[in-house]
This record gives structure tokens, C-alpha cells and sequence, in this order.
């Protein structure tokens, strides 16, 4: 009984964040559109690999970020106060640490929105963000160990940790930036994978409020970034959501799943994953660079294919949602 009434006062909370999310990124996008084409942060259209026909302004990544920030504001210390701490310490070393590198990809990302860093400095600046997360004298958010098949924990040793959660911060933030093609397509995966790790992960109060911050911010965006789009979440949206997935992640549903851990980023990330692997590979056969911007990505696939932009995005949004839903029922059949 005790734990039905746990998780009914998560629940509450855990929606009153999606609510103050969502508000907030209702109020604050329409303030950075404005702010972006003052600043000149616009993307213009481009043959080549675009698919929009008006320039539009950038940096809706920003009110995606404060719309999280506010709810891990207002709730996290509704949901997570020790008896004796005072309301200000409730605010994890954790939850500080994801939501300050959280916003240090924001503000690179809004920067590389006016510049346009090339391609090895955006990469450099990832390990960096994804080795201060992993460090363990630093935020020590990493992947400690995983379990197999045979219901074995397989632990890492402190560097193999590290270095493993480096390169799948690193993986997960940049393949979540190459989805962001089409309007509404990044928020609304985002917000499908949010709600599957806050199923995953409901009694922890730190994973929750995180991925309710998500849900909320990502519809409220939604509203804005909706086919046609009156503004792009921009390099720093699409990152700093691929990097706040993986973050949290770690800190909770990846410790959760038990002998499936192995599969279940495969299954949450699966889409850009796998969108990004067949890049890599048609890239290779036709001996283009890696890092070449072009339109070989899946959504590219489907509008080629004769399908409007909302109807790509619904049928992507579907994969995803059929991989996350996957994931929860091996989760809840093997543990």
C-alpha cells in the first residue's frame, strides 16, 4: 500500500513538471524567436540538404533547456527533500552537474548556430562535455557496468567506464543533432523516449522530474516547431536533448534494466542510432567524408519516397514508439 502511495505522489509531481515544462516552453519560445533573428541565428534554405523553403530562426533549444531548468527548479526539491535538509540542498551534485553540461551544450550549440564551428571542434567539444560527465573525481555519472543475458553483471574498470561513457554520450548527442531534419521530428522522438525512461525509472525522483522536464518542454516546443515550423531547436536543442537522454540514462534506467541493460539503449536511441549507422555506410560506398552534410538520412529515404513532412515524422514518431515500448516489456518480462 505504501508503495501504491509512492508512486501515485511521484506521479503527481512528476506531472505537475511536465506542466511547468510545457507552460514554460510556451512562454519562452515565442521570446528566443525573436531573440535568434535579432541575433542573426537564422537557417536559411539549402537545396543541397534542407527541406524547408523559408528562412528560419534557431535557438529554440534554449527555451527547450530553461523550460527542463524550471521544472527541476520548482519540483525536484518537492520530490526529492531529505527530513532535515533544507529545501536549496535537496538540489543533487548530480542533477547540477547534468543540467550545468546540459547547459554548456545550449550556449555551444547557440554559437555554432551564428558561426558554424566545422565539424572537429563540435566533436571535441562532445568528449570534453562527455569526459567531465564520466570523470569520477567530477560529476561521476557513468557506466559502471551492465548486465548480460545470463543474468551476470559485468562491472568495468574505471577507465573502460569512463571511455565507455564518453563515447556513448558522445554517440547518442550527435546522432539525436543529425535527426533534427524535419519540423517537429528531434522534440517529438525526444519526448517519446522521455516518457519511456520516466515508465522505466518512476520511483527515482532525479530520473523522473529530468524526464518529465523533457516531456513537458518537448510538446510545449512542439506547439512552435509543429510542420511548418516558426522555429528550429537549432545545434544546441538537438544536442543538449541527446545529451540529457544519455545522461539520464546512466543515472537511471541503464542500472535498472537488469540482464537486458545491454539492449535497452538500443532499443530508447534506436532510430538516430540506426539513422546514423546507414549514413555512415552509404557515405563509405560512395566514398563521400564522414562528416559531409547531404541528404542520405532516413527522413531524407521517406520524403523521397513521396511522403509529406508530417506523414515522415508520424512514421518515425511510430518506430520509435514500437522500439521504446519494446524496451519496457523485456524490461518488466526479465527483471
Amino acid at each position: 500500500m505504501g508503495e501504491v502511495n509512492l508512486g501515485a505522489m511521484l506521479g503527481s509531481r512528476f506531472t505537475f513538471a511536465i506542466l511547468v515544462a510545457g507552460f514554460t516552453a510556451l512562454l519562452l519560445t515565442p521570446v528566443v524567436r525573436k531573440l535568434a533573428l535579432l541575433a542573426g541565428a537564422v537557417d536559411m534554405p539549402d537545396a543541397d540538404r534542407r527541406v524547408h523553403k523559408e528562412p528560419t530562426p534557431r535557438w529554440g533549444g534554449l527555451a527547450i533547456y530553461l523550460a527542463v531548468v524550471a521544472a527541476w527548479l520548482v519540483v525536484y526539491p518537492i520530490s526529492h527533500h531529505p527530513a532535515g535538509v533544507p529545501l536549496l540542498g535537496a538540489y543533487t551534485v548530480n542533477s547540477i552537474w547534468i543540467i550545468g553540461l546540459g547547459g554548456l551544450i545550449v550556449l555551444f550549440g547557440m554559437l555554432d548556430d551564428v558561426f558554424q564551428f566545422s565539424a572537429t571542434y563540435q566533436a571535441l567539444f562532445l568528449v570534453i562535455v562527455g569526459a567531465l560527465l564520466a570523470h569520477p573525481d567530477l560529476a561521476n555519472i557513468r557506466i559502471e557496468g551492465i548486465g548480460n543475458p545470463f543474468g551476470e553483471y559485468i562491472n568495468f574498470s574505471e577507465t573502460n567506464s569512463v571511455l565507455l561513457t564518453i563515447i556513448y554520450v558522445f554517440l547518442i548527442t550527435k546522432t539525436m543533432d543529425t535527426m533534427d531534419g524535419l519540423d517537429g521530428l528531434s522534440a517529438g522522438i525526444a519526448v517519446i523516449m522521455a516518457s519511456t525512461m520516466l515508465v522505466l525509472a518512476l520511483w527515482q525522483p532525479l530520473v523522473g522530474v529530468l524526464c518529465a522536464g523533457v516531456i513537458g518542454a518537448g510538446l510545449g516546443f512542439l506547439r512552435y516547431n509543429w510542420y511548418p515550423a516558426k522555429i528550429f531547436m537549432g545545434t544546441g536543442g538537438a544536442q543538449f536533448l541527446g545529451f540529457f537522454l544519455a545522461a539520464i540514462s546512466i543515472q537511471g534506467v541503464v542500472k535498472t534494466a537488469a540482464a537486458v541493460a545491454f539492449l535497452v539503449p538500443l532499443l530508447l536511441f534506436g532510430v538516430p542510432l540506426f539513422d546514423a549507422f546507414l549514413v555512415v555506410i552509404r557515405r563509405a560506398i560512395s566514398r563521400a567524408p564522414i562528416t559531409q552534410a547531404d541528404r542520405r538520412h532516413l527522413h531524407h529515404s521517406l520524403l523521397g519516397r513521396g511522403l509529406s513532412q508530417p506523414q515522415v515524422v508520424t512514421v518515425i514518431y511510430a518506430i520509435t514508439f514500437v522500439l521504446c515500448a519494446t524496451a519496457v516489456i523485456l524490461i518488466k518480462v526479465m527483471t
